[in-house]
């Protein structure tokens, strides 16, 4: 059995590590899932926890996918994390009109059509590693920040509230096709500190759950958003502007709340990316030294113009100015070349070539609210353009892009 302390291997049976001492977190038998020490029945699905659990422990880590094994330490940390202060951001979806949809339909029917968009909904809040913290008939509760700490959980959540409301258009339009009423969501956003804790309802079933103002406050967007779009507070507004675009929507009164509080409606992606993207809006300080590496960078440069094709990576420790060091050479060079740009975010794991994919939508100047048709234009006119002879990449293109 593996420490969690100090990642020592430890002969199966062991309760305790003999390394440092740490107790050894028993394994469910039946399920697989990693208890707290000291449980004597799983609390995931009650069945006694005996027998050789660092035998089953190794086939489990290896039969098991990896997003179960995920989960399942997700699980496990709530229960460390009961009572702690979190900064997260909350999020909350409603599916609009399900109760007259409801009303109107026989429940079978009704279910068929809302189950798909609730799938659609909670898909997107785990694309970007949001927790859901509950689930309605008709709407879903989700939680980024915690129990998995990311530092850019207000963007994590815009995200998938943006992913969400696309993917629920694609699915309205099949809707109509049908011949059935389309599905529309409102959403809210709100970012602030919370308490966590794990509450155990049942037998072996246990809640992650936030306590404060920040989720009731995003509760209250979500109600005052308009059909079909994403409303945030002025506290996640702080975190995201730039990132994305925002629509002022006024001082509105919040039941609740002694002040009016100001919203801004979410209408799509704004032109930052990065942080040194943010940071150059504000304004640099002084660049100095990197003598030497610019002018490796610039060598490089030189034999490519020459027809030398070049590549240039720079390593080091994070925070000691890789970025800057690009920007700086972009800065003094990008009169001479054309320049394409994409980068890796750690929220699109998901997102299979993601940083090509950038580069290309670059490339062909692709716009995230051009509809498809418009999109195969630009990329077969500017192929055409380029050359002739990349004609057969064109399909590849379309289904990459």
């Amino acid at each position: 059995m593996r420490c969690t302390k100090c990642e020592s291997e430890n002969p199966a049976g062991m309760k305790f590590c003999g390394q440092c001492t740490t107790p050894l977190a028993p394994i469910c038998p039946k399920c697989h899932f990693e208890n707290p020490p000291g449980f004597k029945f799983c609390g995931q699905c009650t069945a006694p926890l005996q027998g050789d659990t660092g035998t089953r422990k190794a086939k489990s880590t290896q039969e098991k996918p990896v997003a179960a094994v995920r989960v399942g330490a997700w699980q496990a940390d709530a229960s460390a994390l009961e009572g702690e202060r979190k900064t997260v951001t909350a999020l909350f979806a409603d599916i609009k009109g399900s109760t007259e949809l409801e009303q109107d339909l026989d429940p079978e029917e009704a279910r068929a059509i809302v189950d798909p968009a609730l799938k659609l909904m909670i898909d997107a809040v785990h694309r970007y590693d949001g927790y859901i913290v509950q689930s309605t008939g008709d709407g879903i509760f989700g939680l980024f920040g915690a129990p998995v700490a990311h530092e850019d959980h207000p963007q994590r959540a815009l995200y998938a509230a943006l992913r969400m409301q696309e993917e629920l258009k694609r699915y309205s339009t099949g809707l109509r096709e049908h011949g059935n009423l389309p599905i529309e969501a409102r959403v809210g956003v709100n970012t602030g500190e919370v308490v966590v804790r794990s509450i155990t309802t049942g037998e072996g079933q246990t809640e992650y759950t936030p306590i404060g103002h920040t989720t009731n406050l995003a509760s209250r967007m979500q109600a005052l958003a308009p059909t079909g779009s994403i409303a945030i507070s002025e506290q996640t507004r702080k975190f995201v502007e730039g990132y994305f675009e925002l629509k002022p929507l006024g001082p509105t009164r919040v039941k609740g709340v002694s002040e009016p509080v100001n919203i801004y409606e979410v209408t799509g992606l704004g032109p930052l990316r990065t942080r040194l993207e943010q940071a150059a809006r504000r304004g640099f300080t002084k660049f100095v030294g990197r003598q030497r590496e610019m002018n490796a960078m610039k060598a490089a440069a030189e034999q490519a113009k020459a027809g030398h094709g070049q590549i240039v990576a720079a390593m080091a420790e994070a925070g000691t100015g890789k970025s800057r060091l690009y920007f700086e050479f972009k800065a003094t060079s990008a009169a001479r070349w054309m320049v394409l740009e994409a980068f890796s975010v750690s929220h699109a794991k998901a997102s299979s070539y993601l940083p090509l994919v950038d580069l290309l939508h670059s490339y062909f100047k692709i716009a995230s609210n051009d509809d498809e048709r418009t999109r195969r234009e630009k990329i077969a006119g500017r192929i055409a353009i380029l050359d002739r002879s990349l004609e057969d990449t064109i399909p590849y293109l379309f289904a990459l892009l």
